[in-house]
């Protein structure tokens, strides 16, 4: 099957190189999962045009910036949201004395949001962005963190003009009011800060404004083994419940680029126990939601955290951990599932047993509430094409009718052999958004049943947690690959270079895209629809900071 995706990709690689302007086209690399074209930094807009147009790559589903000894480089990560297999990278290099580049985000708007990221910590400039400034540090911030000659050492100043109102020179007829919502505010889930501009209720203009708890999750990484040290982290970008999902997106990049093949047995205990984290997740969902929404600390509140806890008596039992899991390991799991088994099993049984009954009491305080239609019916809408232009994935995707997700699009783990759907509406609004996160949690109970059958009855002399994985990992090459995780693509790229650290190891959030996409749908809309909506997205700030 790898061998079948693997040409797939090197016909469509040599499908892009030829249908790319000959001017364009300076070499072409080789990464791990997918072929790389290295373009000039003066036609990066022509050549992506060309690759969304005619070859079909409508999903830049992330984009890395990195800095060598010689040159700058920006890795735009390509694929199809029909085709997830047919994946490209287009590398652009630029001079050290001169790090320039075109924007691709005329092209993909995604992009928009992931080159300024890149122009705030590496330092490349990108020649016809649309609104090319920082995006995680302030404006007056000296220097770039993640280039080679930052000064550490340097003062930094936040001068007052960084809270000026930004529209006191607005020329619109009629009166607007300048409204900042956060960074505390209850509804805006974390420390996010959203600069909206109103009129009388209305919403004329909204920015998210990130970047208050930069995690530095990357540069630990960075300065991790691959081995042990740096499993731990990818809990610590999701506090919601989807640690596990998060360690599948390291364990499965890692285990690529060191060619490690996890035992079959393992890839059951996984797929298990990362369907009962996206449930966890989704149940976090349905409780905080229906807490933005009303308003109050209602019924549907207290039964999401009931019903979490639940979820977490299981993973605790599995794992040892209520949040922070660290149950994966490269090449497999940690250790089996807990003794007695039946017990266990039985335990998790009787949750998915219950589970549809509690879908109901969900539905019928939420989905059949006369009220919470009003305020999420046709709210917060966000057709399936814009939300392609922003690299929007997970149940927001699904919730406009894009039937996209990585557990069978891209398959690993245990799905391609279970028996399961994928969930899309096709409302794409707010409402829909609901209406996906509560259907796949039926899905994810179907996979964890599943599951639960084959283990049970697995032979024992046949139950390989782990794969014999050498104590030091010293791994060469370039890889992006990336997991369905409960907020959609999380995708996690490493260079690596030979020693027991990556030299690069960029994070994909899908919350990040998925945020930049809210002033697509809040504005013409009331204040009250911009929380619904924000809230539709179901965001976390320790993934979107990173």
């Amino acid at each position: 099957m790898q061998r079948q995706q693997r040409l797939t990709a090197d016909r469509l690689a040599d499908e892009a190189v030829t249908a790319l302007p000959d001017d364009a086209v300076v070499s072409r690399e080789v990464h791990e999962n997918a072929p790389a074209v290295v373009i000039r930094a003066d036609r990066v807009r022509r050549a992506l045009s060309v690759l969304r147009s005619e070859v079909g790559f409508d999903h830049c589903s992330c984009v890395t910036a990195q800095e060598y000894e010689d040159r700058f480089e920006t890795v735009y990560h390509l694929t199809s949201y029909d085709n997830r297999t047919c994946e490209l990278s287009v590398v652009v290099p630029t001079t050290k004395d001169n790090p320039v580049s075109e924007s691709a985000a005329p092209v993909y708007r995604t992009a928009e949001w992931h080159e300024r990221e890149a122009y705030d910590l590496v330092g490349i400039t990108y020649e016809g962005h649309m609104n090319l400034r920082r995006i995680l540090l302030p404006e007056t911030w000296q220097g770039h963190p993640l280039s080679m000659n930052y000064d550490r050492s340097q003062p930094q100043i936040v001068s007052l003009s960084e809270h000026a109102n930004p529209i006191k020179e607005d020329s619109r007829q009629g009166d607007t009011m300048f409204l900042n919502i956060g960074p505390h505010h209850p509804s805006t889930h974390g420390v996010l800060h959203l600069e909206a501009v109103l009129d009388g209720e209305q919403v004329i203009d909204v920015e998210p404004d990130i970047g208050y708890i930069h995690r530095c999750e990357e540069q630990m990484c960075q300065r991790g083994t691959y081995r042990h040290q740096i499993m731990p982290y990818p809990d610590r970008w999701d506090w919601g419940g989807a640690g596990l999902l998060n360690e599948w997106a390291y364990a499965r990049v890692i285990e690529d680029l060191a060619d490690i093949e996890v035992p079959e047995y393992a890839q059951v205990v996984r797929t298990m126990s990362a369907e009962l984290s996206r449930i966890l997740s989704h149940l976090l969902f349905t409780a905080m939601y229906a807490l933005d929404v009303s308003g109050e600390f209602n019924a549907t509140f207290m039964y999401g955290f009931r019903d979490r806890d639940r979820v977490q008596d299981l993973l605790e039992d599995l794992t040892g951990q209520r949040m922070m899991f660290n149950y994966f390991r490269v090449g497999g799991v940690a250790w089996d599932v807990p003794e007695p088994r039946d017990e266990f099993f039985e335990n998790v049984r009787a949750f998915t047993n219950d589970l549809p009954r509690k879908l109901e009491e969900y539905h019928d305080l939420l989905t059949s509430n006369e009220v919470f239609q009003l305020r999420c019916v046709d709210t917060g809408k966000l057709p399936a094409k814009v939300a392609k232009q922003y690299g929007v994935t997970g149940p927001v995707a699904r919730g406009s009718g894009i039937d996209y997700d990585l557990r069978r699009d891209d398959p690993y783990g245990y799905y391609d052999r279970l028996k399961w759907d994928i969930v899309t509406e096709d409302g794409c609004d707010n409402f829909a958004h609901v209406l996906v996160r509560l259907r796949e949690m039926e899905e994810s109970a179907a996979i964890v049943e599943q599951c639960v059958d084959l283990l049970t009855d697995w032979p024992e002399a046949d139950r390989t947690c782990q794969a014999n994985v050498p104590r030091t990992l010293k791994p060469s090459g370039e890889c992006y690959r990336a997991v369905e995780g409960a907020k959609g693509e999380l995708g996690i790229y490493i260079r690596a270079d030979g020693t027991e650290t990556p030299a690069r190891f960029k994070i994909r959030g899908p919350s990040f895209s998925n945020l930049s996409a809210l002033p697509a749908m809040a504005e013409g809309e009331y204040v009250a629809d911009l929380v619904a909506t924000l809230g539709s997205l179901d965001t976390i700030m320790g993934e979107v900071d990173r």
